[in-house]
């Protein structure tokens, strides 16, 4: 019966491809495959113009964490940049939770240049912190705790203007109506505590338009 005999085998060959179980031990006991879950490490290369979800159980509340894409008002450079200026920035997309906008785009975000180191002629980057304070919300005033993790070129108002024609509500567009964006500023770098430096020994500069992404580092309650 040798003929039958590798029949026999083949079969349980086949039934076996692809299986991918694994066993444990004498038992026959198979494991399941452990998922990981994706990170978030890899460098961004766009700034985000849809509403951003709130990920909060507590009505009203922005999390501590939360992230949002801003505009700055003013060019802002390590040259010229003086410790305890005062800036303005407006958020580029609306913040909702539960279909309600918390913080509608267009908002006033005011921030403060916390330090500022300028390259000097030994090729020392130039640098700069910006801190951010306060969010004005349809009038009112909510003071925050935030620091930029990334920062964004804006194509500006030519380039995105006609999305002023979309069918979306008026404060989910005021980002795209002011401006598109290209990607990460070339030879900006963002370091330990949100300070912002140049590459090759030069002083860093955000022209006005360009997009930073802060993370609050308390939460905000949107009464």
């Amino acid at each position: 019966m040798p003929g039958v005999i590798r029949i026999v085998a083949l079969a349980s060959v086949i039934a076996c491809v692809g299986c991918g179980a694994t066993t444990s031990g004498s038992s026959g006991s198979t494991s399941a495959p452990v998922y990981t879950p994706p990170t978030s490490r890899a460098p961004t290369t766009t700034a985000n113009t849809t509403p951003t979800e709130v990920n909060s159980a507590q009505e009203g509340v922005i999390p501590a964490g939360q992230e949002l894409d801003v505009r700055l008002g003013t060019t802002l450079s390590s040259k010229t940049a003086k410790v305890e200026q005062r800036f303005e920035a407006t958020t580029v997309a609306d913040v909702t939770q539960n279909g309600r906008v918390l913080i509608p785009a267009g908002s006033t975000v005011r921030g403060v240049v916390s330090a500022v180191d300028p390259a000097d002629r030994l090729h020392r980057a130039g640098s700069l912190t910006l801190s951010f304070d306060e969010v004005n919300v349809r009038g009112r005033s909510y003071p925050i705790r935030g620091m930029a993790t990334s920062v964004f070129e804006s194509g500006g108002i030519r380039e995105e203007g006609t999305t002023a024609g979309v069918g979306a509500g008026a404060g989910a567009i005021v980002g795209g109506i002011l401006g598109g964006v290209k990607g990460a500023i070339l030879g900006a770098v963002i370091g330990a505590g949100g300070a912002i430096a140049a590459t090759e020994g030069k002083d860093i500069e955000l022209p006005a338009g360009s997009i930073l992404r802060i993370r609050l580092d308390s939460p905000m309650n949107i009464r």
